[in-house]
């Protein structure tokens, strides 16, 4: 391990590491632009020069390793220099260089306020300027909705070309031209096509790219931020909710290299606006075939007098994507007072049964397992669009390592190159029959998404994948590849909570044809809008929920609730990672926390649930449920349920595999509320239209 002297102390470092990271560790603050942990060096703004003793010149540290450095010629360990006065005036000297061009806009810049080119030219400039040439200007260009271009701002520092590139594996963002003509465009000017494309905005150290949606919106000293979970899909990022007043104005990854790394999707970037529109902001009550506004007594007096007039047998509840283990858990306790059987998280009619086990249902290797794989087995997923940043990852591994990807489902463009098995299930029936397989993986992995689990087969597929892992060698006591990949944030812990048919109930399929038959004379839909209630008028219909949907339409009375961002929240992702979301804005109007609506039905049907706080209520369900306390934590799963699941066999349709998402933008409430979403929805329909009719 190479020894160094940094500003005159002496440090030991790894093989292999740069410069810039030897200083960072030995607690040296090294300006940059270009470079970034998580791309590929670049050592185009040199704003990172150090002084290496012995050298004639300042070296770029972010494209030096340590072990490039030799002793001195009487073995003197190689020497380092960040804060010498040879260092400040180069560092003075490209700050310089960069401000040539750059427009003196900040007061009207999006950036401003955390912008890196300003607090680098306060700590690294100088205050005046030697050149007097005229400034040059550079067309702004379109690159989609989504980001705001002032191309005159850009340093060239290539991070949204890298990123592009390398991690969302779309290869649209390039330059042109040399020197002073040198410009960042897309090819032809188009938009771009990532569901991915918004972290360049974070990546972009001056204010070229910008949020458009965002765009003259607020300062960032104006707003209060909140650290949260997103729940636009089941991967759990880390996200900032940043509020002005009552409003969000913008959300923002946080860092967890667990889970997210430093990305989101634009999905879970820019559905803000969504929070804002269609909301329920009061309860409503059906008259005369309309919906009218209520008071809360009014409405929870018309759901006890039917509840009255209803058996247990004739009720049923169904359980949305976006909600959390309080209201589930508060709502599975109501109804288990009220003795009512039927419930189900379960919207999509995914094959799922907590009875076999957690392992049965999670993705046991770990998001972070995915850099260990050597090979991968999707069945009936698209990563790309049920859990994009998952699939950043698995391009990495793919990118770096050469990970061996097969899929058996829908041909699709994954960002990465894969092996098409077969369309569904007797391609997957055909590997469990070949017993001539002579691979190598020491660590394999299957993952199973929704498109082949939300079937009548489901459950046969999910044992199939199970046998398909063991017999590769997949299940160990060091190595678990067995992996479902959800998409809605609520269904693990729906799961875990045991929000499916009691014995004797219905599940949800059967729930909406009892609706549609009569057998059920009242539903309770609890943020459930991605069913078809299409025949069911007959039934007597309760909505509780933020946005005023599908579910509200035809509901008798609407309970207005808060979205994701206006309450404490408990999530568990698709791994089993238990996270929570935090109060960021209150809801509009009269709209409630979902577990205290739940609580005040409660009382008014004589069924007073015993907790009068959310302190109480998680005490609760902690009780009941302990593996929900541990935060930020992935479980420990025997695999013993697995090895039972692998023999369960069942009959597998012909039928093939079909995605899960028809619309990744318009998924849920909120995204179909969002005016930003709608458009980005109707682009992507448009190129593939323009796809098809020009390959014909």
């Amino acid at each position: 391990m190479p020894l160094l002297i940094i500003d005159g102390e002496q440090f030991e470092f790894e093989d292999g590491i740069t410069l810039i990271q030897a200083c960072e560790i030995a607690g040296r603050e090294i300006p940059r632009f270009c470079y970034h942990e998580r791309l590929s060096i670049a050592g185009n703004c040199r704003m990172c020069l150090v002084e290496v003793v012995g050298m004639p010149k300042p070296m770029a540290s972010c494209a030096m390793s340590v072990n490039d450095l030799r002793p001195g010629p009487n073995g003197e360990l190689p020497e380092i220099r960040t804060n010498s006065e040879t260092v400040r005036h180069a560092r003075e000297g490209v700050m310089e260089f960069l401000l040539i061009n750059h427009p003196l806009d900040c007061p009207i810049c999006d950036q401003g306020g955390e912008c890196d080119l300003q607090d680098q030219a306060m700590a690294y400039g100088i205050d005046t300027n030697r050149y007097e040439e005229n400034k040059r200007a550079v067309e702004n260009k379109y690159i989609g909705p989504l980001i705001k271009t002032i191309m005159t701002r850009c340093i060239h520092c290539t991070r949204c070309v890298r990123f592009m590139t390398e991690v969302a594996g779309v290869e649209e963002l390039g330059a042109t031209g040399r020197g002073e003509d040198m410009e960042i465009t897309t090819y032809l000017e188009a938009g771009l096509t990532s569901e991915l494309s918004g972290n360049v905005i974070d990546l972009c150290p001056v204010g070229a790219l910008t949020s458009k949606p965002y765009a003259f919106q607020a300062r960032p000293w104006e707003l209060r931020k909140t650290e949260s979970i997103d729940v636009m899909d089941a991967l759990g990022a880390n996200i900032r909710v940043d509020c002005r007043g009552r409003e969000v104005m913008r959300i923002m990854p946080r860092n967890n290299d667990e889970v997210n790394e430093e990305w989101i999707s634009d999905k879970s970037r820019f559905i803000w606006d969504g929070l804002r529109s269609q909301r329920l902001d009061q309860p409503y009550l059906r008259r005369d075939g309309r919906l009218e506004p209520a008071g809360w007594d009014e409405a929870f007096g018309a759901i006890a007098d039917r509840i009255k007039s209803v058996r247990p047998d004739q009720m049923a509840a169904l359980v949305g994507d976006l909600q959390s283990a309080e209201e589930m858990f508060a709502l599975r306790d109501l109804f288990t007072r009220l003795e009512i059987p039927h419930m189900d998280c379960r919207q999509d009619g995914a094959q799922l049964n907590p009875a076999l086990g957690r392992e049965t249902y999670l993705f046991n290797s770990s998001i972070e397992g995915v850099d260990k794989a050597d090979a991968l087995m999707l069945i009936g997923c698209n990563p790309r669009l049920e859990a994009p940043v998952l699939n950043a990852r698995i391009r990495r591994r793919w990118l770096r390592d050469g990970l061996e990807v097969g899929v058996i489902g829908e041909k699709m463009d994954l960002t990465y190159d894969y092996s098409y098995v077969g369309a569904g299930p007797d391609s997957l029936q055909a590997l469990l029959d070949d017993d001539t397989y002579s691979g190598t993986a020491t660590h394999p992995m299957v993952i199973i998404g929704q498109g082949a689990l939300a079937r009548d087969d489901g459950s046969a597929a999910l044992a199939a994948a199970a046998k398909f892992i063991e017999k590769r060698g997949g299940l160990r006591d060091d190595w678990n590849g067995f992996n479902v990949l959800h998409t809605a944030a609520a269904r693990v812990a729906g799961l875990d909570l045991g929000i499916v048919p009691r014995e004797g109930g219905r599940d949800t399929a059967a729930i909406l044809d009892g609706a549609r038959d009569g057998d059920i004379r009242l539903l309770y839909l609890l943020g459930a809008d991605e069913i078809d209630l299409q025949g069911t008028e007959d039934a007597f219909i309760i909505y509780q929920g933020s946005h005023g949907d599908r579910g509200a339409h035809h509901a008798d009375v609407v309970l207005p609730g808060a979205a994701y961002t206006e309450k404490e929240g408990t999530y568990v992702n698709t791994e089993g990672r238990v996270q929570m979301t935090k109060k960021a804005a209150f809801p509009p109007g009269d709209a409630r926390e979902d577990w205290t609506i739940i609580r005040a039905l409660s009382d008014k049907l004589g069924e007073t649930l015993p907790y009068d706080s959310l302190g109480e209520l998680r005490k609760a369900l902690y009780e009941a449920h302990p593996h929900l306390a541990r935060l930020d934590a992935l479980p420990e799963l025997s695999g013993d349920g697995l090895a039972k699941l692998a023999t369960a066999g069942g009959s597998m349709g012909t039928e093939p595999f079909a995605s899960a998402i028809e619309d990744f933008y318009l998924t849920n409430p909120i995204a179909r509320a969002s005016s930003v979403m709608a458009e980005l929805s109707a682009l992507k329909s448009a190129q593939s239209e323009e796809l098809t009719g020009t390959d014909g």
